[in-house]
């Protein structure tokens, strides 16, 4: 679970890029006059804020890690910091999200993270002649969120396709010394004209798709991201992807053999809309059937196509379909022997036969799940070493 969380939720609008300019290097051109946008966390109090019930929504989602922004590029800070004042405990609530976040996620049993701009783009020092003092602010900023919240388990830096003067060295090496055990993203040395896509540093771990599920790639670590709705933050009236949809992105995304960090954006009062817990309620009843077929497998050895998708473990092939054929679907042929069948969520029945053409998949009508179909493929061997194949 991605969460985008600060003052801006109040606009309903996007978190930063709704901020005005103040700063000619930095892309952001909202709508939002800056001394409207930086004086709304004087009214920001979200009294409904219950770390527990955010941190309760990603489990029963099926989620196994909770990245929150910590500080996103409007320079507002989500815990009680000294090295500025420009965070919770200047706002009426005056509590500390990332410590009660970071106790709640870790009861629940999950993996936390946290979501870090190394740009600021309120800052006036920030990439300008002034820009060391920039840094030294951000390190310092950096110590607190790394040394005293106990075990992190994933930094997700950001860019915005702009210089990246971050001192990335030493700024590397601040996360390294207090999270020896990390995850690091790609992002802090992305800059002019860089791709999200690109491994620019051999410290970072994986890289990250945006609001596109990736390319297969089973050589290096990837993870998309993606909004529930249509932007990062809260927005009134939003279009709420249904739970089918978001499903058939958790199915393609585990098929391409990525991860998939799925945000959400909480209301002004602290609450996850009602509708996004809807979805994912339904997305964690569909994961209590089929969690198999994505917790720890691998993509393949069938390439996400227009029927769906596969992922597999052992000597098992989850065919993912999210959308059946006229009649049998059809796949290539593979070196083992299937030597059982099933449906994977309520353990029906389906027909996998191995012909001269390839594999016919059939399961009845009444059979199918309307969101996706996960038919269990049982081999005689090992299926991780199968060659990965297009399947039309």
């Amino acid at each position: 679970m991605f969460i985008h969380y600060g003052p801006v939720a109040l606009t309903g609008r996007e978190i930063s890029w709704s901020r005005a300019n103040s700063n000619p290097k930095c892309p952001n051109k909202g709508p939002t006059p800056v001394e409207v946008y930086d004086n709304l966390y004087k009214n920001f109090n979200p009294t409904n804020f219950n770390a527990n019930e955010w941190a309760g929504v990603a489990k029963m989602a099926g989620m196994k890690y909770v990245v929150l922004t910590a500080k996103h590029c409007d320079g507002f800070l989500l815990w009680d910091s000294k090295v500025d004042s420009y965070n919770m405990m200047a706002t009426p609530y005056k509590h500390d999200l990332c410590a009660e976040l970071a106790k709640a996620v870790r009861h629940q049993g999950l993996r936390l993270g946290w979501y870090f701009s190394p740009m600021d783009w309120r800052d006036p020092d920030f990439r300008t002649e002034r820009n060391d003092a920039f840094v030294a602010r951000m390190q310092g900023e950096l110590k607190e969120l790394f040394n005293n919240y106990g075990r992190i388990d994933l930094v997700w830096f950001d860019f915005d396709g702009r210089e990246a003067p971050y001192d990335q060295a030493n700024t590397y090496a601040i996360v390294k010394r207090a999270q020896p055990k990390i995850v690091m993203d790609n992002r802090l040395d992305l800059g002019l004209h860089a791709k999200n896509t690109e491994m620019k540093s051999a410290l970072a771990d994986y890289y990250t798709p945006e609001q596109q599920i990736g390319a297969y790639d089973d050589t290096h670590p990837w993870e998309t991201c993606m909004t529930l709705g249509t932007q990062w933050s809260w927005k009134p009236d939003d279009k709420i992807k249904s739970a089918a949809e978001t499903i058939g992105i958790l199915a393609r995304t585990a098929g391409g053999d990525g991860n998939l960090l799925l945000d959400v954006g909480p209301m002004p009062d602290g609450r996850i809309e009602p509708r996004q817990v809807e979805v994912l309620k339904q997305v964690g009843a569909w994961m209590d059937r089929n969690a198999q077929s994505i917790y720890g497998t691998r993509g393949g050895p069938f390439k996400p196509s227009e029927f769906g998708t596969s992922t597999r473990k052992g000597r098992t092939i989850y065919v993912h379909v999210l959308k059946w054929p006229d009649g049998a679907l059809k796949l290539p042929g593979l070196p083992g022997k299937i030597v059982g069948a099933k449906i994977l969520g309520n353990g029906g029945k389906a027909d996998a036969r191995e012909t001269e053409g390839g594999i016919e998949i059939t399961v009845a009508s009444k059979e199918r799940d309307a969101s996706d179909t996960v038919v269990a493929l049982k081999f005689d061997r090992n299926v991780m070493g199968f060659k990965v194949v297009e399947a039309k």
